[in-house]
């Protein structure tokens, strides 16, 4: 039996669906949910807050985070969501006149290019475009064309959110270290999914909140800031959790953390925290390595299912993960995506193509029913040409 499967009483939406859109919004696992409600339920009794037991939850789920990705924990602040996280950078770099940044407008999703092309519109730093291969993905060849003398950060996604192409994260850090660059990132789209180091590719920065991959609520997130770059980055957001002593209300004593919790302007979203923290013990259980494995047999298993029917897949094999997108030979992405609905599989349009995204608890099963819905409609429709091919 798959050691994975345990988990998958977790997940009450796999008694009644077909859930495969964790690269969308995930459903959240039952210990995140009871974590969630625990915290509520104490607060709720108890007499006054209690501070202490927040901030050692929070203590707790850094560490957790910090693990997960390979940093130190006073290396990680918690965020709203991944736009927080990439615009604490945007907003607060010490910019120079000249400065550059080099994106993949066309196929970045819109957190990773407004705040870089806001500070176009300021004239704070000035837009390089780089352009994607045909796997829609920014290759280090073509970043390397990108960037100039004056350029301060290259901003990547860890993978494209439309079809799940994986970046070159170590080829780019490799690159950006060669060429003095800070290399930021937006990593929701693989941060749960696929093993990661953040140390050991070179990314200076990282934002993810938990809704995806990780298992957590919407509303919640973390930012990885490397030690080495967080005096450079002013907070754009402050208050009263935002100095050395921010615990002494009756003291003005404004001195700035010489780590990430300087981005911690406010009080933070214990509840949500509570959850995410639940979330990432799971992922732990499982393991990286393990949920990786078989997340990509998964999609490999599908992928062939698919191109046997005649679809077209994407993205190829080397960029290939986690996600799969593919196209009916017959049908309109729009149909299909009603059609799997109505057969109990949950996925996602991007782009004009049925997005399939599984995670740890997902089984080749629901892979073959997912074919087997597929296979369905394109009979129907070769039976029906004039009907909604």
């Amino acid at each position: 039996m798959n050691p994975l499967h345990a988990f998958r009483a977790e997940f009450p939406v796999s008694r009644t669906h077909v859930f495969l859109d964790h690269a969308g919004v995930s459903p959240t696992p039952t210990r995140a949910v009871e974590a969630v409600r625990a915290f509520m339920s104490s607060a709720a009794r108890a007499g006054r807050p209690a501070f202490d037991d927040w901030e050692a939850l929070a203590a707790g789920c850094r560490e957790r985070f910090a693990r997960l990705i390979g940093c130190e924990a006073r290396e990680v602040a918690f965020v709203r969501n991944t736009s927080h996280g990439l615009s604490l950078l945007a907003a607060g770099l010490d910019w120079r006149p000249g400065d550059r940044v080099a994106v993949a407008s066309s196929v970045e999703y819109p957190s990773n290019v407004y705040p870089w092309m806001d500070l176009e519109r300021r004239g704070v730093a000035a837009l390089d475009r780089i352009p994607a291969d045909d796997a829609g993905t920014v290759t280090v060849e073509a970043a390397a064309r990108a960037l100039r003398p004056a350029t301060r950060v290259l901003a990547v996604s860890s993978a494209q959110y439309a079809t799940g192409a994986v970046t070159d994260l170590n080829g780019l850090g490799r690159l950006c270290r060669e060429r003095g660059v800070l290399l930021c990132v937006d990593g929701i789209q693989t941060v749960g999914a696929l093993p990661l180091d953040v140390k050991a590719a070179g990314i200076h920065v990282l934002s993810a909140d938990s809704h995806k991959w990780m298992l957590g609520a919407m509303g919640i997130g973390a930012v990885f800031v490397d030690r080495s770059v967080v005096e450079r980055i002013r907070p754009p957001l402050l208050g009263w959790r935002s100095t050395t002593d921010n615990f002494n209300f009756d003291r003005v004593h404004f001195e700035l953390p010489r780590d990430a919790g300087r981005f911690e302007e406010g009080s933070l979203a214990y509840p949500l925290i509570a959850g995410f923290s639940a979330a990432l013990d799971l992922l732990a259980e499982a393991g990286a390595e393990r949920i990786a494995a078989h997340v990509r047999a998964l999609v490999a298993d599908l992928a062939v299912r698919l191109e046997r029917l005649g679809c077209e897949t994407a993205p190829g094999p080397e960029h290939r993960r986690h996600v799969l997108a593919f196209s009916h030979p017959e049908v309109a992405g729009e149909v299909l995506e009603e059609e799997l609905a109505a057969a109990g599989a949950v996925v996602s349009l991007r782009r004009g193509r049925i997005r399939v995204s599984p995670h740890l608890y997902n089984t080749f099963a629901e892979m073959e029913m997912v074919a087997d819905a597929v296979r369905a409609l394109r009979r129907t429709s070769a039976n029906n040409p004039g009907g909604t091919a």
